[in-house]
């Protein structure tokens, strides 16, 4: 009894959390657009997935696939937190209750971010597509996109430490 109790107080909460939008933008396989009511525009980035990045491969296939299954459509949202950069993290449900992160960890167009998510279950699911060589895993070379971003951070830092010593001047710096 006391369970249902708790049940009845936390569901409203969980209701109200949850907001819907038209997805308007895919700007990536992880990042959408929707309008809110009153034409607000919101960026989500995808929680629990990181897909390739736009110059990866799979990275067009990974967004095209999520605006395959969302552009254009009212989806709900619940925001779990923000990253670095201030965009809202969340989890987005579409088609009745398919959970967009999971679908595209399914069809093998991202990784399990596992870094910022306790759900066991996309690690399955992101083995068995590896196993099937599903999508990206069909690449032996693939690489998770969070080493992609850091190899691109050192290839430039390493371009303005060759630059520095050729004297050479710097986009950006006086």
């Amino acid at each position: 009894m006391k369970r249902l109790m708790l049940l009845y107080v936390l569901f409203p909460v969980f209701l109200f959390s949850q907001t819907t939008g038209k997805v308007i933008k895919i700007s990536d396989g992880d990042t959408i657009t929707l309008l809110l009511k009153g034409n607000q525009q919101k960026k989500l980035r995808l929680a629990e997935v990181d897909c390739p990045e736009s110059g990866q491969a799979f990275g067009k296939n990974a967004k095209q696939f999520t605006s395959a299954q969302v552009f254009g459509k009212t989806v709900s949202f619940v925001e779990t937190t923000t990253d670095r950069y201030g965009r809202s993290i969340a989890k987005v449900y579409y088609d009745d209750g398919k959970y967009l992160s999971k679908e595209l960890i399914k069809a093998g167009l991202g990784w399990w971010y596992f870094s910022y998510s306790k759900d066991a279950s996309l690690g399955k699911l992101q083995e068995a597509a590896q196993q099937k060589k599903i999508g990206l895993w069909q690449d032996i070379n693939a690489v998770a996109p969070w080493d992609y971003r850091k190899m691109k951070r050192e290839l430039r830092n390493t371009k303005k430490i060759e630059a520095a010593k050729n004297g050479a001047k710097i986009k950006g710096v006086a």
